[in-house]
């Protein structure tokens, strides 16, 4: 899952940072989520587990408004986009993914990432490591 410490290593590696914690991961309403704190910030991995398409697309949709979606789809999963805090929403078959990176700074780690492309690296990785 997105907080197991698999998870963890790889995202390490894509963002060229360790995390100072990881916090403990709650599940509450069928959605599972952990935050990724760093000295100079943090992200909130979460995944929402759904009773079907259809309430996906509504979840997702709704998430989108909520969000700020930004009007450009990302290819990505069954369906994606990025929020104006730079985050990244993504559907893929009855969950929803959202790395939300608005406590992290311009740039980050290293390799100077902004926000969204902390979220889109991060996805992209837990995407590759998704079954199903």
């Amino acid at each position: 899952m997105v907080c197991a410490k698999e998870a963890q290593h790889d995202i390490a590696g894509v963002l060229a940072i360790k995390p100072a914690a990881v916090t403990k991961p709650t599940w509450t309403n069928q959605l599972y989520s952990c935050t990724y704190q760093y000295p100079t910030g943090s992200f909130t991995v979460s995944v929402k587990q759904l009773a079907d398409r259809a309430a996906t697309t509504q979840y997702f949709n709704a998430l989108g408004t909520l969000l700020n979606r930004l009007p450009d789809d990302v290819p990505m999963g069954d369906g994606a986009y990025l929020t104006a805090n730079g985050s990244m929403v993504v559907r893929k078959d009855n969950n929803v993914l959202d790395v939300d990176a608005g406590k992290l700074p311009a740039q980050f780690s290293k390799l100077h990432l902004s926000p969204a492309d902390v979220a889109s690296s991060v996805a992209m990785t837990i995407l590759g490591c998704w079954k199903g």
